[in-house]
């Protein structure tokens, strides 16, 4: 299958490129921007989950898009995190539809507070449903991470309660995790803009 990239007002949610490795890890390894992760993630692992991002963006044509701002009040930048969509890692202990499809987000804390997340995330769902032909499309987080959950409640997503993560111990801190869920029929018809898709080549 193609590499399928976004483009919207003011994004490109495009493939992933070996010169995103070293900012991506920076990102990763930020004390803020994971605080609500089990862990931070080293430069070999970032390597790693780039190399399996591209394999999952080549065969099902959607991934966790790098995103690239292309203009914005605080200027353009090459690549500020990702935004995009991804098979649930682990046996999902909810009702979900199959595949279960998680919409997630992890960006540098300098680009917070611009609605990339939203913005971005809003152009994974529409593809997710119309291209990709998903019915259904979840997102978790930990219950105090209220900054994620309310750009799940901008994309129209509802709240379905909380489950604790599988590959947690009871006593982890980050086993309770909440659920959000949006189906294809729950989408809202106010988004002004439709992401604009073009194929993209290998990891480069």
């Amino acid at each position: 299958m193609t590499r399928i990239e976004l483009l919207t007002g003011r994004l490109l949610m495009r493939a992933w490129r070996d010169s995103d490795i070293e900012p991506f890890a920076a990102l990763n390894s930020d004390p803020q921007v994971m605080r609500w992760f089990p862990a931070a993630v080293s430069k070999a692992a970032t390597e790693q989950m780039v190399a399996r991002l591209d394999e999952v963006h080549a065969r099902l044509g959607f991934t966790l898009w790098a995103v690239e701002v292309l203009e914005s009040e605080r200027g353009p930048a090459d690549f500020v995190g990702f935004v995009g969509l991804i098979e649930a890692s682990f046996d999902p202990p909810f009702p979900h539809a199959l595949p279960c499809v998680e919409v997630g987000w992890r960006l540098a804390a300098p680009w917070w507070g611009l609605g990339i997340a939203t913005e971005a995330a809003q152009a994974a769902l529409q593809h997710g449903f119309s291209a990709a032909a998903l019915t259904e499309i979840v997102s978790f987080t930990v219950p105090p991470n209220l900054q994620s959950q309310r750009v799940m409640q901008k994309l129209g997503m509802r709240y379905d309660g909380v489950f604790t993560h599988p590959r947690a111990q009871p006593t982890n801190w980050w086993a309770p995790h909440v659920l959000y869920r949006i189906a294809v029929q729950d989408q809202r018809g106010d988004v002004g803009y439709r992401p604009d898709e073009r194929v993209d080549g290998p990891l480069r």
